[in-house]
């Protein structure tokens, strides 16, 4: 998907402060600046309807988040049965939470330049013969062994609240 704006803005701030610009989580996401070592918070739900939330590793490629995650574990489980999920990204200055949906990645096109940012940004990653996964010599204690799926995540909606000035709190639509 290529990167694109927001549909509708609107300003959830109470204390009189402007709607923030998307342009500066956009910008910071697009510069690859997604906070200590590119971590996220990815919120799925479970079959029976329990939350369930796990840490992980994300970078931003093309407008969207990637992330991967082993068959296995609890998350890839849930988002196989559904793919609705949120994503918390603590972007320096601005907390971000988006809602949207995952999906595997399946086109190496789109894996071999994740893996490349997955790679800078310290993990020994490459594509796998498949095309459509990581190895590495290892990767989170929860992951179980390789290769490990990539996933895309498309959002939605998003939600940034600035811990710096300008401060503000803002919800932000993007169609489809």
């Amino acid at each position: 998907m290529s990167d694109r704006g927001p549909s509708r803005t609107t300003n959830l701030d109470r204390y009189g402060h402007p709607p923030l610009e998307w342009s500066r989580p956009h910008d910071k996401m697009a510069a690859g600046d997604l906070g200590p070592m590119g971590q996220g918070v990815l919120g799925t739900v479970r079959p029976d309807g329990r939350p369930h939330a796990a840490a992980l590793g994300v970078v931003w490629f093309d407008g969207d988040f990637y992330f991967t995650s082993g068959l296995g574990t609890r998350k890839s489980r849930n988002l196989a049965a559904n793919p609705a999920c949120t994503l918390y990204v603590p972007i320096p200055g601005i907390d971000m939470v988006f809602e949207g949906t995952a999906e595997r990645v399946t086109d190496r096109s789109v894996a071999e330049p994740v893996v490349a940012l997955f790679k800078a940004g310290g993990w020994p990653a490459a594509v796998s013969d498949s095309g459509d996964a990581v190895e590495a010599p290892f990767s989170a204690p929860s992951a179980g062994p390789g290769p490990w799926p990539i996933w895309r995540f498309r959002y939605d909606t998003a939600f940034g609240v600035a811990g710096e000035e300008p401060h503000g709190a803002t919800r932000w639509r993007f169609e489809a």
